[in-house]
């Protein structure tokens, strides 16, 4: 017999935001925190270079914050900010102790964090409100420097 295996997770979209240059970001982040319930997990998805640091450099207010991808977890106020980048194995969230990080904080901005969500989950308690932003680069245009991006924000439900 066969039997499909349940998925471990869905997606509920929840909005999108297309052709978004780097000055609209700020704009994009106010719309994104009304359509996020606190305290909320957002794990950023896209490939390198899409923009997931320059993203979250700008929800934190600051310009040169750069990416925890060396210290994995940084703490910036209401906010914590990781990047699983180097993770080899599912193993290794259980001993960032994600719980401490995050007491008391509205955000939890997640980079490469896409294959970690079922263990992200397991480590946190049912209080938490999960969502996927997807960040996808569109080619530059005439009459433009840069490449605008969309942006697709998921809730993702267990």
């Amino acid at each position: 017999m066969n039997f499909k295996e349940k998925p471990l997770f869905d997606y509920k979209d929840v909005r999108h935001w297309k052709k978004v240059y780097q000055s609209d970001i700020s704009n994009i982040i106010v719309e994104l925190k009304e359509s996020l319930k606190e305290p909320a997990i957002v794990v950023l998805n896209g490939p390198v270079g899409a923009g997931k640091t320059t993203f979250t450099n700008i929800f934190l207010g600051e310009d040169n914050s750069g990416s925890p991808t060396y210290s994995l977890i940084n703490d910036c106020g209401e906010v914590v900010h990781a990047d699983f980048y180097r993770l080899e194995t599912a193993e290794e969230i259980m001993h960032l102790e994600l719980p401490m990080y995050l007491e008391e904080k509205k955000y939890f901005l997640v980079e490469w964090g896409k294959d970690y969500i079922r263990d992200i989950y397991r480590e946190l308690s049912d209080d938490f409100h999960y969502f996927q932003l997807d960040i996808e680069s569109n080619e530059v245009k005439d009459g433009h420097d840069e490449a605008s991006r969309n942006y697709f924000l998921k809730k993702i439900i267990f």
